[in-house]
């Protein structure tokens, strides 16, 4: 018998950490990178992966115990050897369906099972993942003369975001939108009939957004003779990939890879296992039900999902364990927001935290912990909305020597290189914000670099943009971040209550905030709430990355009547030179 100790690895400046769950008991086989347990902190949760392969012999934890970095977990025989049917027990396949929360599977022959030198194929730039980042960086690095291989686990090129994320929550949110302006007509001497909802046929036209662009991705890919392989990717070294689906592997050498491998909805651990329980992709898909929707999480993902749930008739309720909806962004922009939907939906507890569901044949039964938290409710659909983690820990980086964070990312430099100078990374996996725009940017930035050119990500500012209703958008400084590192500024408002456009809209709660340097008058950031406020935050971040003073703003002539003007007149207020207001000169 040889045998190995798995311990728990360094965890940050954390102790005392709860163990949450055991996922393997003795007798179960492992192979590295097969979760143990599950921590939580007060800040997130983690998995923590074996580090050596072999048969369990020993658990010394149990959940609700308490463990610091050091601790045993387990103790496995990794002489023993396992009958193809056990091993293939330990690393459960992907469920189908599951979307873009599916774990991704470790290598059934074991990374260090085979020689690193062994591979079916080569590739001059291999790209890990055809989402945002991806499918643009391979795009681009083809442009400029290299032959590219592109892998891609979804059976659609476009990632996440595109089959599962961005693109279809937005066509579901422009439907929610038609039903509320066509509700809020009524008012204003035009009435509609009560809309008739045919969720088959919405669901089809989702599809039909998602095919248009999915086939589009497909045939730009062939233009370019991009080599596409579907399966899911694992690194055997520095220079080696390998690819997992169905049928089988397959490893391909590449001189140069870009992993663009993406992020997954993070998991509440303690759940019970209930398809009631919706992640994300599963609200995409627009279950049948009458009863009511917990929402957890008031974030953006969570409100938008509310919006559309709330337009299509059902009882939405959310959830945030923090104090404010929106954490991050100004508080008064998420004013307006929250005021229009505490008079629609169910309830909205913030300072509250979900401290269990129970599953029942009537509905799931949810209990909240809190210093206002209600009594436990009954919903009949739960939707977790709780944030993304990074992949970085599901794709074998160690055994090509990356650095890996503990949450998950792949630190890079402005070049987005690795400390692996071959290997590049881009996207949610490289930093925070996790946003597709901010990837496609990066992407450009590494094909480009791999390609010999001298580039650099040196955005200034990365906008982030809310579609719910009213739209929230902002970008650069915030007065929040403003505060906390002491930095002074200055401000210029225009209430959209003064703006024609947004009148004749019948929509003015909204208002444009710009955020000014008090000596220079240089725009620093600024915020929008109010229809449409993702278009027009471009101009701003605009103005940033260009350098643009409040005159700057103010003397450029903007069409009238648009909301566009009131990006003007928040320069000119603060300027002084508004008209459109009186403003008592101080």
């Amino acid at each position: 018998m040889s045998r190995v100790d798995l311990t728990i690895p360094d965890i940050g400046n954390f102790s005392d950490v709860t163990i949450v769950d055991v996922m393997v008991k003795a007798g179960d086989v492992v192979e590295v990178d097969t979760p143990l347990v599950t921590l939580e902190t007060d800040k997130a949760s983690m998995d923590v992966p074996a580090t050596a392969p072999g048969t369990v012999t020993e658990v010394l934890l149990k959940r609700g115990d308490k463990v610091s970095k050091g601790s045993l977990i387990a103790r496995v025989d990794t002489a023993a050897t396992a009958s193809p049917a056990a091993t293939s027990a330990a690393v459960p396949p992907p469920a189908e369906g599951a979307g873009d929360t599916v774990r991704m599977p470790t290598a059934k022959t074991g990374a260090a099972g085979r020689a690193a030198g062994e591979f079916s194929r080569t590739a001059e730039l291999l790209v890990l993942g055809a989402g945002p980042g991806g499918y643009t960086a391979a795009f681009r690095a083809a442009d400029l003369g290299l032959k590219v291989t592109l892998v891609e686990r979804w059976a659609e090129l476009g990632g996440v975001c595109l089959n599962v994320g961005c693109i279809p929550s937005k066509a579901l949110l422009h439907a929610a939108k038609v039903i509320e302006e066509a509700d809020e007509m009524a008012e204003r001497g035009i009435a509609f009939g009560a809309p008739e909802i045919d969720l088959p046929r919405l669901r089809a036209w989702k599809a039909s957004v998602v095919g248009k662009l999915t086939g589009g991705l497909k045939v730009l890919a062939k233009q370019r003779k991009i080599e596409v392989l579907r399966g899911t990717g694992r690194f055997v070294s520095p220079n080696v990939l390998e690819v997992m689906d169905d049928s089988g592997s397959q490893r391909i050498r590449f001189d140069q890879c870009i992993i663009a491998a993406g992020s997954e909805a993070a998991r509440l651990p303690g759940l019970p296992q209930d398809p009631r329980i919706l992640d994300s992709s599963d609200a995409l898909e627009l279950p049948e039900f009458s009863g009511g929707l917990l929402v957890i999480g008031g974030g953006i993902i969570g409100l938008e999902m509310a919006c559309v749930f709330e337009a299509l008739g059902s009882r939405v309720s959310v959830v945030e364990l923090t104090s404010q909806l929106m954490p991050g962004c100004d508080p008064d922009l998420v004013r307006p927001l929250e005021r229009r939907i505490r008079s629609r939906y169910e309830q909205i507890l913030l300072n509250t935290k979900v401290a269990g569901i129970t599953a029942q044949a009537a509905g799931l039964s949810v209990t909240f912990a809190g210093e206002k938290a209600p009594p436990p409710q009954l919903f009949e659909r739960v939707l977790v909305a709780v944030g993304r983690v990074p992949n970085g820990k599901a794709i074998g980086a160690e055994l090509a020597g990356i650095t890996v964070s503990e949450r998950g990312f792949i630190p890079v430099d402005k070049q987005m290189r690795t400390n692996v100078s071959n290997i590049f990374a881009i996207g949610d996996i490289a930093a925070p914000p996790m946003l597709a725009h901010k990837a496609m940017h990066e992407g450009k930035v590494a094909a480009e670099v791999a390609a010999g050119h001298k580039r650099a990500f040196d955005a200034r500012v990365i906008p982030s943009v809310a579609y719910t209703d009213p739209e929230i958008a902002w970008v650069g400084l915030t007065e929040t971040e403003a505060r906390a590192a002491g930095t002074a500024v200055k401000k210029g408002m225009f209430p959209w209550v003064a703006n024609g456009r947004s009148l004749s809209l019948g929509r003015e709660e909204g208002f444009t905030k710009l955020l000014f340097d008090p000596e220079s008058h240089r725009v620093l950031g600024g915020g929008i709430v109010g229809t449409n406020a993702g278009e027009l935050i471009s101009e701003v971040a605009l103005a940033v990355e260009t350098g643009c003073d409040a005159a700057d703003i103010g003397l450029t002539i903007h069409p009238h009547p648009t909301l566009s003007e009131t990006v003007a007149g928040a320069a000119e207020a603060f300027e002084g030179t508004l008209t459109d207001l009186y403003i008592p000169k101080r």
